[in-house]
């Protein structure tokens, strides 16, 4: 399993969701069903959905505390600026 992710090649999500519910166009069905056979990432993918279908409320997206995000970007793009979390936990009391 040392290459378990996803690649170029793999179908979307959400033709995988598609094929997983049955409402996949039956020419794809075939292409999908032969990548399932060779790809344990999308195969694990369509068995979650199978366990986890998705849900059709929506989700309205709450925004993120500004000293929050700056601290996200501090440590995506490795700052070693540790203020944002000093306002963070400051911000919290």
């Amino acid at each position: 399993m040392e290459r378990f992710r996803k690649t170029e090649d793999c179908p979307s999500s959400e033709e995988l969701l598609t094929f997983q519910s049955g409402e996949i166009d039956p020419a794809a069905k075939g292409n999908v069903r032969r990548h399932l056979m060779s790809c344990e990432f999308c195969a694990a993918e369509v068995e979650m959905y199978g366990l986890y279908p998705p849900s059709e409320e929506s989700v309205i997206p709450d925004t993120i505390p500004e000293p929050l995000y700056e601290l996200a970007e501090a440590l995506l793009h490795k700052r070693r600026d540790l203020a944002p979390l000093y306002r963070l936990v400051k911000d919290d009391d």
